[in-house]
């Protein structure tokens, strides 16, 4: 394989903003330099990255596994280019940092981990909560910082965010379910099915409002803050459940195997980033734990909807 670093960035940039237009904007580059990168990654990798139609681009499920080690490969480069700074890393400071259920061990541990590295001096304490508390503590300046889902912030004047992470919905099957062997799931065909539902950020409104499009009142069998316990219920056939790909893994701490499904149609994506309050004087550990965070999206502006 003979991708480069550039392709990587110009391919997160599109997953990010949903469009060429907007990568290219974003980036302030032509569209054809995105176009062409893209075409060329796809070649050396020897599978779609995304599914072209009339409105625009859909990331494919081939893609959202590629863009983690994307990630991970722009973020160890960083890693590298800062391990040349040992002075400025080996500052002191105080970082107070929030963060939010749901992306706590799938986004927050890496991040962590390398500012960890990168800046062994800084003193982190770091508190989990729901994000409408975190928001309070932010604009009262009580967190310098919060990792926490972007998509559903309530006070937006006050506050500005980064992104790290888009996850599509899918639907999570135990194994040999009669849907898993369908060659195209709608939401009409989960409308009856038993369903474990997460109750943490915005999972319980977007699912609920996906079946509510389509007339069906969702059949909830088990509602829990637990992503671990989700997994363990749909691998037993306790029900099925709608979940941002980001937290999808393939097995239950029990050892049972569970499925991952695409969903015809428009679902929501999940947003997670970073976010601090708007006008604030940041401290040098958090403006540091903002460009780490940068240095790992290659992204600066929040994500449009998919579309020319």
């Amino acid at each position: 394989m003979a991708f480069t670093i550039r392709q990587l960035q110009y391919f997160i940039a599109v997953a990010e903003q949903g469009t060429v237009s907007g990568a290219a904007q974003n980036l302030s580059i032509s569209q054809s330099s995105v176009t062409e990168a893209i075409k060329e990654l796809e070649g050396d990798l020897g599978v779609e990255l995304f599914e072209r139609h009339p409105r625009g681009l859909n990331i494919t499920h081939k893609g959202h596994q590629f863009l983690r080690h994307a990630t991970k490969i722009l973020a160890d480069v960083s890693d590298a280019r800062r391990a040349f700074f040992g002075e400025q890393a080996a500052a002191g400071g105080r970082l107070q940092l929030g963060v939010t259920s749901l992306v706590a061990g799938y986004v927050l541990s890496d991040l962590l981990a390398r500012y960890r590295r990168a800046y062994p001096g800084v003193e982190i304490s770091a508190i989990e909560d729901n994000g409408d508390y975190l928001e309070h503590l932010l604009i009262g300046g009580k967190l310098d910082i919060a990792v926490m889902v972007t998509s559903n912030l309530r006070d937006r004047t006050a506050l500005q965010s980064e992104i790290l992470e888009v996850s599509a919905y899918r639907l999570w099957l135990p194994l040999g379910h009669p849907l898993s062997g369908a060659d195209i799931i709608g939401i009409g065909d989960i409308a009856s099915e038993p369903l474990i539902m997460l109750t943490v950020d915005e999972i319980e409104e977007n699912t609920g409002k996906l079946l509510a499009a389509i007339g069906a009142k969702p059949h909830v069998a088990f509602r829990t803050r637990s992503v671990e316990a989700v997994r363990s219920l749909v691998a037993t056939g306790a029900g099925v459940a709608l979940l941002p790909d980001l937290v999808y893994r393939p097995w239950s701490l029990e050892g049972d195997r569970i499925e991952s499904r695409d969903i015809s149609g428009s679902l929501p994506v999940v947003q997670v980033g970073t976010v601090w309050r708007r006008g604030s004087g940041l401290p040098q550990a958090a403006r540091d734990f903002i460009g780490l965070a940068q240095s790992q999206r290659m992204v600066r502006q929040r994500p449009e909807k998919i579309g020319r």
